[in-house]
Formats: structure tokens, C-alpha cells, sequence
């Protein structure tokens, strides 16, 4: 079938401008995700939280995150991710403002609970959306694209952050931030269409002269027992829940505090750690599934970056390290080689249908957040069993053999992904339940 090529121009430029806003909606989510490890001060200060405390605010987000995944794979493969960014980012956008308003630790808590449902439907929701205008062939480069952007916004609740703080306050920024994702809430529903379909164009399959993929023809909770019954999906959710799951809850709120009172660094150049860890995350987020579309694989992709994983947080542990070049390349590495779960993502909707490709995307995302859910809250646990009682304007100060607690804790979690990515199973870069193969 010869398309015309208006219409491929027009497939084109839609699909790069719902690129666009859903990665923007990403971004705000992945700042949200980050931020609390830069005004850990400020926050410990405010609502005069312990570590553990501190740990269980910062893992609200965390928390519903988690618990919402499936039903955000559901709402993906049946409203579409028009609709579920939409009032995800509406939900998003109200909770930042009450974050950033809250007098009481309660009212906080609500807030980041707020922020958590919010957000929790975006990733799924801006997947499920490159499943429908992206070919298979190039997935997994775009899901390393999708989660690099996504660092960016990570990166900007580092050190860009850090910097923004010492001209207004940590309240001022997050009522900001909220207001940023209600505009891309209206943006979502004016120009977003969840599949080419719905804006009157031919599918991606048909683009590359392909049979497009079969509909969903089951009611979505016998579509759902089946994504849960797969075994297939299941290595990826736990290499997830322990290479992942672990930097993020470091880079997220511990990994500043640990420069800053184990080497008795400012918050700006502690930060700038973080910084370097996220970026390396994007990095390898977008070179490592570049990388398995090109090798034709996902398998040694997966395993090779989770035991790379395990090996760096033990350097963290063991090695002579400090602040400088040693402390920046053990940070920069461990992002890099962490960026290698996104191939996971990949693997999760080729091992099952088409049609419900964003219940797998979510199972897997689940493990993700549940990892980080926990290690937020226990990393700080770990520390809070030897800390010295060392107090510093009422806020608490720990010192590096306490964090040494929680990095002994973070290579075991990283432990358990590696013996999870032995059992990944190697699909080829192709959906597995299809006879046909792509051109």
C-alpha cells in the first residue's frame, strides 16, 4: 500500500508534538521524584522529622506511585493516555501546591501523597503512547530517549535546584511546579491523541507495511490476570525493584545528605554529585537501548548493567573514595550502568500481546517504585540504628560509616536484580506472540 506522503508528514509531526508534551509531563514527574534530596534540610527543619521520617515523606510519592501502576496500565490500554495524563497531571499539579503551602508535617504528607497519584499515571501513560506511533525496530532507543528526558527533569531537581534555593525559597518552587503541570494538562487534552487512529491516520504497522496489530477483544481484567500470569514479565519487575529501585531512592534523597555530612560538603557541590549520577542515568538510559535495539537483543544488556550495578555499590562501600574525581566517577558509574533497565520496559511488551501492552509496562514499573518505596524510608532506618545523636540547628547529622548502613543495604538490593536478569527472557526485539515479524 502506497500512503500519501502528506500523511506520513502529518503522522510525523503529530506524533513528535505528543512526544513532546507527554516527555514534558515526565520531566515534572521525575523532578517531583528527586527534589526532597535537595531541601532534605529545609524539610527536616520545617516539619522537625527524624531520617526515618524524613525517608517515609520523601517515599509518599513512592507509595502511591507503586500501588497505582497496575491501575495505570489498565487506564492506558483502555481510555488511552490522552485521558489518564490528563488528570494526571490535574491530580500532580494540586498536590505540588499543597506540598509547597503545608504548615504541618500532615498536610505535607497529603500533598506528596497527591503529587505520587498524579504523576503515577504519566510514565505508563507516555509508554503506552510510543507503543502506538513508534515501530518496534525502534523502541528501545526511544524508550532510552523517553527516560533521558525524564532525567532531565531529575537533573534539574539537583543542582540547578540547589542553585534556584538560594534565590527563593523550597515553598515557592513547588507551587511553581504545580502551576507548570496544569498548563501541560491543558496542553495534553488540546493536542494529544492516544493513537494515530483517533486522529484519522494509518497505524505505525501499517506505515512500515505491516498488518496492524489486532484489537483488544477481552474485557481488561481477563487481559490483566494474563499479564500477571506470565511469567516472562516477571525478571524484569524484580531487576527493576533491585538495580533501580536503589539509585533512585539514593539519588533521590540520600545521596546529597551523604556528601554533605560525610565529607562536610555545601549543599551546591554535594548536589553536584546527584547531578552527575542522574546524567549518567539518562546517558545510559538512551546509549544501552540504542544499544540492544542494535545488538538485536535485550538479555546481555539487562545482565550486564545489573552486575555492573551490584560491583559499584560495593566500590561505594569498600573502596578509598572521597570527594573529587573518585567520588564523582563511582556516582557518574553507578547512574550509567543503572541505566540499563530501560531495555526491561522493551522486553515486557514483547512478551506479551500487543493490546495490552501497558499492563506489562506498568508490572514491570511496579517493581521499580516498590524497591525505591522501601529503600527511601530503610535506608534511613539503617542509619538511625547507629546515629550518634548529633544535632545541628535541630537537624539531624550523620556520619559516613551510618551511610555505610544504607549502601550495604542498596548492594543488596542490587543483588537480588542480578539474580532476577538471569532469568530475563531474550526475545529478540520482537513481540513473541506474533507470528509476524517486522521488515
Amino acid at each position: 500500500m502506497t500512503l500519501d506522503p502528506a500523511v506520513v508528514s502529518r503522522f510525523v509531526r503529530l506524533r513528535w508534538t505528543i512526544y513532546v508534551i507527554l516527555a514534558l509531563a515526565y520531566m515534572t514527574a521525575f523532578f517531583h521524584r528527586m527534589a526532597p534530596g535537595v531541601v532534605s534540610a529545609e524539610l527536616m527543619a520545617a516539619f522537625q522529622t527524624s531520617g526515618v521520617a524524613l525517608g517515609s515523606l520523601a517515599a509518599m510519592y513512592y507509595y502511591i506511585y507503586t500501588a497505582m501502576q497496575i491501575p495505570a496500565g489498565v487506564l492506558a490500554d483502555t481510555l488511552g493516555p490522552r485521558v489518564g495524563v490528563t488528570l494526571g497531571c490535574l491530580v500532580a499539579g494540586a498536590g505540588s501546591v499543597l506540598f509547597g503551602l503545608a504548615e504541618t508535617f500532615e498536610a505535607a504528607s497529603v500533598g506528596r501523597l497527591l503529587v505520587g497519584l498524579g504523576v503515577s499515571v504519566i510514565f505508563v501513560g507516555l509508554m503506552r503512547s510510543n507503543t502506538f506511533w513508534f515501530s518496534e525496530r525502534v523502541y528501545g532507543a526511544i524508550s532510552g530517549l523517553t527516560l533521558l528526558l525524564g532525567n532531565l527533569g531529575a537533573i534539574l531537581a539537583a543542582g540547578p535546584l540547589a542553585l534556584a534555593l538560594q534565590a527563593t525559597s523550597w515553598r515557592t518552587v513547588f507551587i511553581g511546579i504545580g502551576l507548570f503541570s496544569v498548563l501541560i494538562a491543558l496542553l495534553t487534552l488540546i493536542f494529544v491523541r492516544s493513537r494515530p487512529e483517533d486522529a484519522g491516520l494509518p497505524s505505525v504497522q501499517e506505515l512500515d507495511g505491516l498488518t496492524p496489530h489486532p484489537p483488544r477483544e477481552r474485557h481488561w481484567l481477563l487481559d490483566l490476570r494474563g499479564v500477571l500470569t506470565t511469567g516472562a514479565v516477571w525478571p524484569s519487575f524484580f531487576v527493576m525493584f533491585g538495580v533501580t529501585g536503589s539509585l533512585l531512592a539514593f539519588a533521590g534523597l540520600w545521596g546529597v545528605p551523604l556528601m554533605r555530612d560525610g565529607f562536610g560538603l555545601d549543599r551546591t557541590t554535594a548536589s553536584l554529585y546527584t547531578t552527575v549520577a542522574l546524567s549518567g542515568f539518562a546517558l545510559g538510559c538512551l546509549a544501552m537501548g540504542a544499544l540492544s535495539d542494535r545488538l538485536g537483543r535485550r538479555k546481555p544488556v539487562i545482565l550486564g548493567a545489573s552486575a555492573l550495578s551490584l560491583l559499584l555499590w560495593l566500590a561505594l562501600i569498600l573502596l578509598p573514595w572521597g570527594p573529587g574525581w573518585s567520588g564523582l566517577l563511582l556516582y557518574g558509574l553507578l547512574g550509567l550502568v543503572a541505566g540499563g533497565f530501560v531495555v526491561g520496559y522493551a522486553v515486557a511488551k514483547e512478551v506479551v500481546a500487543p493490546g495490552v501492552a501497558g499492563m506489562a509496562i506498568a508490572l514491570v514499573n511496579t517493581g521499580l517504585f516498590l524497591g525505591a518505596a522501601i529503600m527511601q524510608p530503610a535506608f534511613g532506618w539503617t542509619m538511625d540504628l547507629t546515629w550518634d545523636g548529633t544535632l545541628v540547628d535541630g537537624v539531624r547529622v550523620y556520619a559516613f560509616a551510618d551511610y555505610r548502613n544504607g549502601l550495604w543495604l542498596s548492594a543488596g538490593f542490587a543483588g537480588i536484580g542480578l539474580i532476577a536478569a538471569l532469568f530475563v527472557r531474550e526475545t529478540g526485539c520482537r513481540n513473541l506472540t506474533l507470528s509476524e515479524r517486522p521488515a
